[in-house]
Protein backbone atom coordinates (compact mmCIF):
# COMPACT_ATOMS: atom_id res chain seq x y z
CA UNK A 1 0.00 0.00 0.00
CA UNK A 2 0.82 3.68 -0.83
CA UNK A 3 2.25 5.96 2.10
CA UNK A 4 1.95 9.77 2.38
CA UNK A 5 5.37 9.58 2.76
CA UNK A 6 6.14 7.76 -0.44
CA UNK A 7 3.89 9.75 -2.22
CA UNK A 8 5.54 13.42 -0.90
CA UNK A 9 8.75 12.10 -1.90
CA UNK A 10 7.66 11.02 -5.62
CA UNK A 11 6.12 14.65 -6.07
CA UNK A 12 9.49 16.41 -4.50
CA UNK A 13 11.62 14.51 -7.12
CA UNK A 14 9.35 15.69 -9.53
CA UNK A 15 9.80 19.10 -8.37
CA UNK A 16 13.60 18.75 -8.71
CA UNK A 17 13.04 17.63 -12.12
CA UNK A 18 10.89 20.67 -13.33
CA UNK A 19 13.47 22.96 -11.76
CA UNK A 20 16.37 21.19 -13.47
CA UNK A 21 14.07 21.50 -16.90
CA UNK A 22 13.85 25.17 -16.51
CA UNK A 23 17.35 25.89 -16.04
CA UNK A 24 17.95 23.79 -18.74
CA UNK A 25 15.79 25.74 -21.05
CA UNK A 26 17.58 28.89 -19.70
CA UNK A 27 20.83 28.20 -20.62
CA UNK A 28 19.46 26.86 -23.93
CA UNK A 29 18.09 30.69 -24.28
CA UNK A 30 21.40 32.28 -23.24
CA UNK A 31 23.20 29.79 -26.28
CA UNK A 32 20.57 30.71 -28.86
CA UNK A 33 20.96 34.42 -27.71
CA UNK A 34 24.83 34.50 -28.05
CA UNK A 35 24.69 32.15 -31.54
CA UNK A 36 21.83 34.96 -33.14
CA UNK A 37 24.70 37.80 -31.57
CA UNK A 38 27.64 35.62 -33.39
CA UNK A 39 25.29 35.47 -36.44
CA UNK A 40 24.47 38.70 -36.74
CA UNK A 41 27.26 40.88 -35.99
CA UNK A 42 30.80 39.32 -36.12
CA UNK A 43 32.26 42.39 -36.30
CA UNK A 44 31.63 43.08 -33.09
CA UNK A 45 32.48 39.57 -31.61
CA UNK A 46 35.68 39.79 -33.32
CA UNK A 47 36.69 42.76 -30.87
CA UNK A 48 36.19 40.17 -27.76
CA UNK A 49 36.67 36.77 -29.52
CA UNK A 50 37.94 34.60 -26.48
CA UNK A 51 35.77 35.93 -24.14
CA UNK A 52 32.72 35.32 -26.54
CA UNK A 53 33.74 31.40 -27.04
CA UNK A 54 34.97 31.00 -23.51
CA UNK A 55 31.17 32.21 -22.33
CA UNK A 56 29.76 29.76 -25.19
CA UNK A 57 31.86 27.28 -23.96
CA UNK A 58 31.09 27.45 -20.23
CA UNK A 59 27.22 27.67 -21.48
CA UNK A 60 27.48 24.06 -23.78
CA UNK A 61 29.09 22.68 -20.01
CA UNK A 62 26.74 23.82 -18.00
CA UNK A 63 24.04 22.79 -20.22
CA UNK A 64 25.70 18.78 -20.32
CA UNK A 65 25.44 18.71 -16.79
CA UNK A 66 22.34 19.50 -16.33
CA UNK A 67 21.26 17.47 -19.43
CA UNK A 68 22.56 14.67 -17.55
CA UNK A 69 21.22 15.52 -14.16
CA UNK A 70 17.81 15.84 -15.56
CA UNK A 71 18.49 11.66 -16.82
CA UNK A 72 19.47 11.10 -13.43
CA UNK A 73 16.57 12.66 -12.00
CA UNK A 74 14.27 10.76 -14.33
CA UNK A 75 15.81 6.96 -13.90
CA UNK A 76 14.98 7.74 -9.81
CA UNK A 77 11.28 9.04 -10.87
CA UNK A 78 10.95 5.74 -12.74
CA UNK A 79 12.17 3.55 -10.03
CA UNK A 80 9.87 5.22 -7.69
CA UNK A 81 6.95 4.69 -10.22
CA UNK A 82 8.03 1.30 -10.55
CA UNK A 83 8.45 0.86 -6.68
CA UNK A 84 4.65 2.22 -5.97
CA UNK A 85 2.37 0.38 -9.01
CA UNK A 86 4.50 -2.88 -8.49
CA UNK A 87 1.18 -4.44 -7.69
CA UNK A 88 -0.65 -2.89 -10.92
CA UNK A 89 1.70 -3.95 -13.88
CA UNK A 90 0.33 -2.65 -16.70
CA UNK A 91 -0.20 0.77 -14.71
CA UNK A 92 3.85 0.69 -13.97
CA UNK A 93 4.61 -0.14 -17.45
CA UNK A 94 2.55 2.66 -18.83
CA UNK A 95 4.41 5.44 -16.45
CA UNK A 96 7.63 4.06 -17.51
CA UNK A 97 6.51 4.54 -20.96
CA UNK A 98 5.79 7.82 -20.31
CA UNK A 99 9.04 8.81 -18.19
CA UNK A 100 10.78 7.05 -21.39
CA UNK A 101 8.98 8.76 -23.80
CA UNK A 102 9.37 12.67 -21.90
CA UNK A 103 13.23 11.81 -21.94
CA UNK A 104 13.06 10.93 -25.69
CA UNK A 105 11.63 14.43 -26.60
CA UNK A 106 13.64 15.79 -24.16
CA UNK A 107 16.86 14.88 -26.08
CA UNK A 108 15.22 15.72 -29.58
CA UNK A 109 14.58 19.37 -28.41
CA UNK A 110 17.99 19.60 -27.11
CA UNK A 111 19.59 18.19 -30.39
CA UNK A 112 17.01 21.06 -31.82
CA UNK A 113 18.37 23.87 -29.96
CA UNK A 114 21.97 23.43 -30.73
CA UNK A 115 21.02 23.36 -34.39
CA UNK A 116 20.10 26.61 -34.52
CA UNK A 117 19.05 30.05 -32.79
CA UNK A 118 16.07 30.19 -34.58
CA UNK A 119 13.34 32.07 -31.95
CA UNK A 120 10.21 29.43 -32.25
CA UNK A 121 10.62 25.27 -32.71
CA UNK A 122 8.34 26.02 -35.24
CA UNK A 123 10.67 28.56 -37.21
CA UNK A 124 13.61 25.59 -36.70
CA UNK A 125 11.56 22.88 -38.36
CA UNK A 126 10.91 24.86 -41.10
CA UNK A 127 14.52 25.89 -41.59
CA UNK A 128 15.25 21.78 -41.53
CA UNK A 129 13.02 20.99 -43.83
CA UNK A 130 13.77 23.30 -46.44
CA UNK A 131 17.04 21.86 -46.57
CA UNK A 132 15.42 18.67 -48.39
CA UNK A 133 17.60 18.53 -51.63
CA UNK A 134 20.30 20.47 -50.73
CA UNK A 135 24.00 19.36 -49.93
CA UNK A 136 24.85 19.93 -46.14
CA UNK A 137 27.91 18.59 -44.37
CA UNK A 138 27.18 15.72 -41.92
CA UNK A 139 29.17 13.91 -39.45
CA UNK A 140 28.62 10.23 -40.39
CA UNK A 141 30.46 8.69 -37.39
CA UNK A 142 28.85 8.03 -33.84
CA UNK A 143 29.82 10.22 -30.63
CA UNK A 144 31.97 7.34 -29.30
CA UNK A 145 34.35 7.05 -32.24
CA UNK A 146 38.07 8.25 -31.95
CA UNK A 147 37.35 10.83 -34.37
CA UNK A 148 34.96 12.80 -36.54
CA UNK A 149 34.62 12.42 -40.18
CA UNK A 150 32.47 15.17 -42.00
CA UNK A 151 31.33 14.64 -45.87
CA UNK A 152 29.26 16.33 -48.14
CA UNK A 153 25.61 14.65 -48.48
CA UNK A 154 22.44 15.48 -50.10
CA UNK A 155 19.26 15.76 -47.60
CA UNK A 156 16.58 13.57 -49.07
CA UNK A 157 13.76 13.75 -46.18
CA UNK A 158 13.97 15.58 -42.62
CA UNK A 159 11.63 13.54 -39.97
CA UNK A 160 9.58 16.58 -37.95
CA UNK A 161 8.90 13.73 -35.14
CA UNK A 162 12.23 11.97 -34.58
CA UNK A 163 13.80 15.58 -35.88
CA UNK A 164 16.17 13.72 -37.40
CA UNK A 165 17.66 13.88 -41.31
CA UNK A 166 17.99 11.01 -43.83
CA UNK A 167 21.08 12.02 -45.98
CA UNK A 168 22.56 10.58 -49.09
CA UNK A 169 26.13 10.08 -49.37
CA UNK A 170 26.80 10.68 -53.25
CA UNK A 171 30.36 10.26 -53.15
CA UNK A 172 30.95 5.94 -54.32
CA UNK A 173 33.71 4.39 -52.10
CA UNK A 174 36.85 2.91 -54.04
CA UNK A 175 35.33 -0.34 -55.07
CA UNK A 176 33.20 0.47 -57.89
CA UNK A 177 30.51 -1.35 -57.04
CA UNK A 178 29.98 0.22 -53.62
CA UNK A 179 26.30 1.56 -53.56
CA UNK A 180 25.68 5.09 -52.03
CA UNK A 181 25.66 4.85 -48.52
CA UNK A 182 22.59 6.42 -46.54
CA UNK A 183 22.50 7.82 -43.20
CA UNK A 184 19.62 9.04 -40.80
CA UNK A 185 21.18 11.65 -38.70
CA UNK A 186 20.38 14.43 -35.40
CA UNK A 187 20.04 17.51 -36.14
CA UNK A 188 23.36 17.87 -33.76
CA UNK A 189 25.47 15.87 -36.78
CA UNK A 190 24.31 18.06 -39.78
CA UNK A 191 25.46 21.65 -40.54
CA UNK A 192 23.87 23.78 -43.53
CA UNK A 193 26.43 25.37 -45.88
CA UNK A 194 26.07 29.24 -47.04
CA UNK A 195 24.04 29.64 -49.74
CA UNK A 196 25.68 30.19 -53.02
CA UNK A 197 23.94 32.56 -54.59
CA UNK A 198 23.66 34.29 -51.12
CA UNK A 199 27.47 34.94 -50.38
CA UNK A 200 26.00 38.15 -47.99
CA UNK A 201 24.70 35.71 -45.78
CA UNK A 202 28.41 33.69 -45.18
CA UNK A 203 29.97 33.72 -42.11
CA UNK A 204 32.88 36.77 -42.00
CA UNK A 205 35.52 34.69 -39.66
CA UNK A 206 38.71 36.22 -38.16
CA UNK A 207 42.13 35.54 -38.43
CA UNK A 208 43.40 32.68 -36.79
CA UNK A 209 40.06 31.02 -36.23
CA UNK A 210 39.49 27.39 -36.70
CA UNK A 211 37.13 26.56 -38.92
CA UNK A 212 35.57 23.22 -41.06
CA UNK A 213 36.19 23.53 -44.51
CA UNK A 214 35.25 20.66 -47.70
CA UNK A 215 39.19 20.30 -48.90
CA UNK A 216 39.91 21.10 -52.36
CA UNK A 217 39.16 18.34 -55.15
CA UNK A 218 37.38 16.25 -52.66
CA UNK A 219 33.62 15.74 -50.60
CA UNK A 220 35.22 15.54 -46.95
CA UNK A 221 35.48 18.26 -44.59
CA UNK A 222 38.73 18.66 -41.86
CA UNK A 223 39.73 21.03 -39.92
CA UNK A 224 41.52 24.76 -41.23
CA UNK A 225 42.87 27.84 -40.08
CA UNK A 226 41.34 31.48 -41.95
CA UNK A 227 45.04 32.98 -43.10
CA UNK A 228 43.07 36.02 -44.51
CA UNK A 229 40.28 37.44 -42.34
CA UNK A 230 38.71 39.73 -44.55
CA UNK A 231 37.44 39.06 -48.17
CA UNK A 232 37.55 41.28 -51.00
CA UNK A 233 34.33 40.38 -51.77
CA UNK A 234 31.54 38.76 -50.16
CA UNK A 235 32.16 36.22 -52.71
CA UNK A 236 35.34 35.61 -52.82
CA UNK A 237 37.18 32.28 -51.45
CA UNK A 238 38.58 32.00 -47.71
CA UNK A 239 42.18 31.41 -47.82
CA UNK A 240 42.95 28.61 -45.47
CA UNK A 241 45.37 26.04 -43.98
CA UNK A 242 44.37 22.69 -43.20
CA UNK A 243 45.56 20.73 -40.27
CA UNK A 244 47.58 17.64 -41.39
CA UNK A 245 48.09 19.45 -44.64
CA UNK A 246 52.07 19.86 -44.56
CA UNK A 247 53.97 20.07 -47.36
CA UNK A 248 57.98 20.63 -47.49
CA UNK A 249 57.81 21.45 -43.63
CA UNK A 250 54.92 23.85 -44.19
CA UNK A 251 51.39 24.23 -44.38
CA UNK A 252 50.11 25.22 -48.24
CA UNK A 253 47.61 27.78 -48.47
CA UNK A 254 44.40 26.47 -49.93
CA UNK A 255 40.97 28.68 -51.80
CA UNK A 256 38.13 27.27 -50.46
CA UNK A 257 34.41 28.84 -51.53
CA UNK A 258 32.83 30.40 -48.79
CA UNK A 259 29.57 28.52 -49.45
CA UNK A 260 31.91 25.06 -47.99
CA UNK A 261 33.07 26.72 -45.18
CA UNK A 262 31.52 26.27 -41.96
CA UNK A 263 32.03 27.24 -37.95
CA UNK A 264 33.91 24.66 -36.04
CA UNK A 265 31.64 22.39 -34.24
CA UNK A 266 32.17 22.52 -30.63
CA UNK A 267 34.32 19.75 -29.31
CA UNK A 268 35.56 18.59 -32.58
CA UNK A 269 37.87 15.54 -32.91
CA UNK A 270 40.23 14.99 -35.49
Amino acid sequence: MTTNGEISALLEKARELDQVRKELDDTFMEINKLHKKISCSPEMVEKSVDAVLNKLRSLYAQAKDLSENEVSISSALANMLDGLTQSGGPVATRKKSEVNETKKKRKADTELSRFSAAPSIRTQLEQAASLKGEQVAARVTPDNAEKDEWFIVKVTHFDRDSKEFEVLDEEPGDDEETMQKKYRLPMSRILPFPKKNDPSNAPEFSQGQQVLAVYPGTTALYKATVVNSHRKKKSDDYVLEFDDDEEDGSLPQRNVPFYKVVPLPEGHRQ
